[in-house]
């Protein structure tokens, strides 16, 4: 590994392209949806409003019992593992192809402490996009601000 010195911008709301590309190691320009495995990380949305937070998994190909969804200590984490065999014979029963795959992932998602209601969380997976929605705690959460008039 060898170590760079980064300059900063001279326009610092532009980017530096080439930096990145100077900087950056070749593996990581063709890995940025990779996990350290080698293996797809599927993409995410999170949505924050007022009374929930919204998580948005792309996965298609998949099932509802290929996921595993729990919180932790305010972590939420999606994993799935799925292994697939298929194989062929021919008229005597003698194997002449023979293919597997086996498939991972775990995406982990911190959220502030004691704001999720974990007993309200529902998931949802629907045309390949798993999708949960994590209420917030009623006392819990943020207040809108009020204008105090003087009397």
């Amino acid at each position: 590994m060898t170590l760079l010195r980064r300059r900063e911008p001279r326009f610092p709301s532009f980017p530096s392209l080439f930096d990145d590309f100077m900087t950056r190691d070749i593996s990581d320009w063709f890995s940025t949806n990779f996990s350290n495995t080698g293996t797809t990380l599927p993409a995410v949305n999170l949505r924050e409003n007022d009374d929930e937070y919204v998580v948005e998994l792309a996965a298609p190909g998949m099932t509802k019992k290929d996921f595993n969804i729990e919180l932790e200590n305010d972590v939420l984490t999606i994993s799935s593992e799925r292994k697939d065999e298929a194989e062929d014979k021919d008229k005597e029963g003698n194997v002449y192809r023979k293919e597997f795959s086996y498939q991972s992932f775990q995406r982990s998602f911190r959220f502030p402490q004691d704001l999720v209601n974990a007993e309200k969380i529902n998931a949802n997976y629907k045309d390949g996009i798993l999708r949960l929605t994590l209420p917030k705690i009623e006392e819990k959460k943020v207040k809108p601000r009020k204008q105090i008039a003087i009397n």
